[in-house]
């Protein structure tokens, strides 16, 4: 009877243990107090009183481009007036194709204690970088300091004041409480649009699209001839709806529900019943041929450039391969279909609420011994926020400047105004595009932030390609595939930690459940063995 009782003390305290597990499930961050009081924590590093300019730093800036020649130009130049600005600085940049490598390449870095000292990267990737210790230079003594921070009294060049900062830019650079960015560009979604197939169909395209005017119009571009080509277009190809980033897409669409995703603290809230209707919705579509993805097909511009798709949304960053007359094209010239470009913000549920999603690269600075080193780093990183270097890479495609000092210059207003003067540095869509964002960034949002999110992310997008992949292939898309699909998303991003319980279907729930009485019972038996193997040395012993 004794051992029983003791049995089942075990079991309500290992039972309790695992309820205190499942409320502080999904800590992805560094444990600490709360993401607001975790900056009270910690002790910035001091700004040196002076910069050194008789000593030599070689500071390295890792940057990505797409082979943009204009854009490898403006970096070039920039490092070079910073260098005639500070003779003792020189910098090395080293360009990538694609921010995943600079991530990549960062993560190997760290190990070996051979980071870059200025980085073009993501706050999403920062956060892993930060795991490590001292990694990434908190900034917010940088930014304050009255001498080299931002519109220092020290500074050789005119960098923008804190508050000429756009606010919305700059808060998406807050990790725990600090800044451990600054912005560089920004852009959002666009959905770029046909409007000569829309009216064809005999559809009037509004000021704001509603998915539901998405689905319906494309869905009416399915049409066909007694040919079999498509009635709207004359050809045998029509993707009337084509979406570039399905994170994207998934993640606006909860955030337009008002459905969860995750939270700052770690908590996965993606794999909820707001996600499992939307998937249905994108499997309908995807079945009459309606809707396609980029990892499935390639790019949107090129479908929507040839006539063969309505509906692209991509990046206003990639405004400038958008369209007929797109100074940028990937398809050969006699493909290219002749037709009106409408660019309007993403498909809303609420068009009286406009929601769209804030992106772009950010920079940040890693530590080094030397505290003069960083500072010649912040120096360098500040000098990417002057008017010169943000207005001339905006100016190359549809991002915008991240000060109100740029965006309010004489020489950036001349360039918009100057819109469709030609079809290449004022290209309408490109600056259709910015405009796009300059008026819709109080409707802008940005997704927590942790060390992890980027999974999270990833997952997002995987439901919809499962699901965009799992239609084609005849697979039946119903409810038991649904509980299918999230338990295999959830283990692929390792996200089995995070995942709030409540979220998931009851099916889900019940496996989650059932996993954990099995553990606990397995614990309570191998602590049973344990005591009794005890009580049996004693006995022996005495």
């Amino acid at each position: 009877m004794k051992k029983l009782c003791k049995l089942f003390a075990l079991l309500l305290l290992l039972a309790l243990s695992l309820s205190l597990l499942t409320g502080c499930h999904g800590r992805l961050v560094r444990e600490g107090s709360a993401a607001e009081d975790l900056g009270e924590e910690i002790e910035l590093p001091a700004v040196p009183e002076s910069f050194d300019t008789a000593k030599k730093h070689e500071i390295s800036f890792w940057a990505k481009n797409d082979t943009n020649k204009t854009q490898i130009a403006i970096y070039q130049k920039a490092i070079r007036d910073f260098e005639a600005l500070y003779p003792n600085v020189t910098v090395k940049l080293r360009l990538y194709t694609d921010y995943g490598r600079i991530y990549n390449d960062v993560i190997t870095n760290i190990a070996t204690d051979t980071t870059p000292n200025v980085c073009v990267t993501y706050p999403d990737h920062i956060a892993t970088y930060m795991t490590g210790q001292d990694v990434v230079v908190p900034l917010d003594g940088y930014f304050a300091d009255p001498r080299y921070g931002l519109g220092g009294s020290e500074l050789k060049f005119d960098s923008p004041a804190m508050d000429e900062l756009v606010p919305e830019f700059l808060s998406e650079c807050v990790l725990e409480g600090l800044h451990y960015a600054i912005p560089f560009m920004r852009s959002t979604e666009a959905c770029y649009v046909n409007k000569t197939y829309v009216e064809a169909l005999g559809y009037e395209l509004p000021e704001i699209l509603t998915w539901d005017f998405v689905w319906e119009v494309s869905e009416a571009a399915m049409a066909k001839n007694a040919d079999g080509t498509f009635k709207v277009n004359g050809q045998k190809v029509m993707i009337p709806f084509i979406y570039k980033s399905t994170d994207n897409m998934m993640i606006q669409m909860l955030r337009q529900r008002g459905a969860g995703y995750s939270t700052a603290d770690g908590n996965v809230l993606l794999f909820n019943d707001t996600t499992r209707e939307i998937l249905f919705t994108i499997a309908e579509h995807v079945k009459s041929g309606a809707f396609d993805t980029f990892k499935h097909i390639s790019y949107p511009a090129n479908f929507l450039n040839a006539g063969q798709c309505i509906f692209a949304v991509d990046s206003t960053a990639g405004a400038t391969w958008m369209g007929s007359e797109a100074p940028l094209v990937d398809i050969p010239p006699d493909q290219v279909v002749e037709f009106e470009t409408a660019v309007l913000p993403i498909p809303q549920y609420d068009v009286e609420h406009p929601q769209m999603i804030s992106q772009g690269p950010s920079v940040c600075i890693f530590n080094k011994d030397d505290p003069q080193e960083v500072l010649a780093s912040w120096l360098f990183a500040q000098y990417l926020l002057t008017n010169d270097v943000q207005i001339a890479y905006a100016e190359t495609e549809g991002y915008v400047p991240v000060t109100r000092k740029a965006q309010s210059d004489a020489g950036y207003q001349d360039y918009l105004d100057r819109i469709g003067e030609d079809d290449d540095e004022h290209y309408r869509v490109k600056i259709e595009a910015s405009e796009l964002l300059m008026a819709n960034t109080e409707n802008t949002f940005v997704t927590p932030v942790f060390n992890g999110s980027t999974s999270v992310r990833d997952a997002a997008g995987q439901l919809i390609e499962n699901v965009n992949k799992a239609v084609r292939r005849k697979t039946t898309v119903d409810e038991a595939y649904m509980d299918a699909l999230y338990k295999e998303v959830i283990s692929l991003y390792r996200l089995e930690r995070g995942v709030n319980p409540s979220a998931l279907p009851a099916g889900s729930r019940a496996l989650l459940i059932s996993l954990a009485s099995v553990w606990v019972l397995i614990g309570a038996f191998a602590l049973y063995r344990m005591i009794k193997k005890k009580q049996g040395k004693k006995s022996r012993n005495s």
